[in-house]
């Protein structure tokens, strides 16, 4: 009840302060698992890809954001899981598979941190793999704006991503830096 009511408040807040518009939320499918995988501008991203979904959705966050007290609390509240910088946690690897198997969705950022990409950071293939050793697809979503206060901020959703486990070498790391590099460019064409 606590989620629902405070996702709420988020939702009407940055509704009026950020003129949220939802574009293509009919490819999210209504039941059973998906990744949801978004382009990572802000610390708003997060709530905003929590409160705008009908279903819940499973954030992976860094244990660094537990040192802001709002974000900590939002993370708690929303039930994201947390996972240590380097990308290296299993823990978090079974907690996001577990999810997926359970038919919920997974939200992940695949720059790793706010304007990966622009900061020269390497796009973590995590989303891929998962998406393949699962079976769940991929839900592309690019957003587009900077969260001025009363200036839009569009997140639009693209058509969801199935990845042929039976045609794919999960041990090939250039096939899965290449199926990565490209999940990145759709999510950046969604940004247009």
């Amino acid at each position: 009840m606590k989620r629902k009511i405070v996702k709420a408040v988020v939702r009407w807040f940055m509704k009026i302060s950020f003129r949220i518009k939802m574009i293509g939320k009919e490819n999210i499918p209504k039941e059973g698992a998906c990744i949801i995988c978004s382009n990572h501008k802000s610390y708003f991203d997060p709530p905003m890809l929590v409160a705008f979904n009908k279903r819940h959705v499973n954030m992976i966050a860094k244990k660094d954001l537990l040192k802001n007290p709002i974000m900590g609390w939002l993370c708690k509240t929303f039930g994201a899981f947390l996972v240590e910088r380097d990308g290296k946690d299993i823990e978090a690897v079974k907690q996001s598979l577990k999810i997926l198997k359970n038919g919920e969705i997974l939200g992940v950022f695949p720059e790793g941190t706010r304007n990966g990409m622009a900061k020269g950071e390497k796009v973590k293939n995590g989303a891929v793999l998962m998406a393949i050793k699962s079976g769940a697809p991929i839900v592309p979503a690019g957003i587009k704006g900077d969260y001025k206060l009363f200036r839009k901020v569009t997140m639009t959703y693209g058509e969801p991503i199935y990845y042929d486990k039976s045609k794919i070498n999960q041990q090939d790391k250039e096939e899965i830096d290449k199926l990565t590099d490209e999940l990145m460019n759709t999510i950046i064409s969604l940004t247009k």
